[in-house]
């Protein structure tokens, strides 16, 4: 992954993480963030794996910035699911990279959580 590395003490909210990237990328990471928030209400909000992540029992999904995506972590079940969705995007096993050269799927990031939030409810 091409993301940032801590000196010192790594950021322990979502807004601190979102605070300790580029400049130009925080706006994006704040929408990514807003979509995601607004889809899973009742989940927790932590650090794990040092990226946001939505938690409610498990971890649902994580998100963080690399240099030129940003990175979206639903997990490898979500990949399968939303395939047809994804042929857009590079994805491996459980991550889509969205592109920050190119507009922000915003129902797509909320469909992908919902799901997640849903089949963890399961």
């Amino acid at each position: 992954m091409e993301q940032d590395h801590y000196c010192g003490e790594p950021p322990k909210t979502i807004d601190a993480y979102i605070a300790s990237q580029a400049e130009n990328i925080q706006p994006r990471l704040r929408e990514v963030y807003a979509t995601i928030k607004a889809a899973l209400p009742d989940a927790s909000e932590k650090i794990s794996w040092q990226m946001p992540t939505f938690w409610k029992g498990q971890n649902l999904i994580h998100f963080a910035a690399s240099k030129k995506h940003i990175g979206l972590y639903p997990g490898g079940e979500a990949m399968t699911v939303f395939v047809d969705k994804l042929t857009d995007y590079k994805t491996s096993k459980g991550s889509i990279q969205l592109p920050n050269n190119k507009p922000l799927p915003f129902e797509l990031i909320r469909e992908i959580a919902l799901w997640c939030g849903k089949e963890n409810a399961k």
